[in-house]
């Protein structure tokens, strides 16, 4: 007879803690009225770890990268620089918001990296993140 933690145990406690909590995928508060995310994590308590936040990081990081696959193809011709702009706002803005900077996006297909910096700094993006939006405004046109 196996004593202490075995993988049946494992198994069989996972099973139970999802048909117990449940999942769930979106912030929620328990019934102790504590903040919860998954099969019970408290994490206004508990946090998350730091190998949890790179995770997520990397899933999260993995869908902008489909995002732009999908909606702005010809960003993975570009210089390493601006791709890493455009991930950067795909990242920070969505998908959705950064298709909105069309003369931008149309002067970065046409490899007018002046033209695309100043649209960017032309947004309403610009004032709400300054300091990020100056340092991608610098990375677009070439600068360090």
């Amino acid at each position: 007879m196996e004593t202490g933690v075995t993988k049946e145990l494992i198994d069989d406690l996972k099973e139970m803690l999802i048909k117990n909590e449940g999942i769930e995928l979106k912030i929620y508060r328990c019934s102790s009225q504590k903040l919860t995310i998954g099969a019970g994590r408290n994490i206004e308590d508990n946090g998350i770890s730091i190998d949890e936040a790179e995770l997520m990081l990397k899933n999260d990081m993995d869908g902008v990268f489909n995002d732009l696959d999908r909606n702005i193809p010809f960003w993975q011709s570009m210089p390493y620089n601006v791709r890493l702009v455009l991930a950067d706002m795909c990242f920070n803005l969505g998908v959705n918001r950064l298709l909105k900077f069309t003369k931008m996006l149309e002067a970065m297909e046409e490899r007018d990296f002046e033209l695309a910096g100043e649209e960017l700094l032309d947004s309403t993006y610009a004032v709400q993140v300054k300091k990020r939006a100056d340092r991608n405004y610098r990375l677009v046109i070439g600068e360090s």
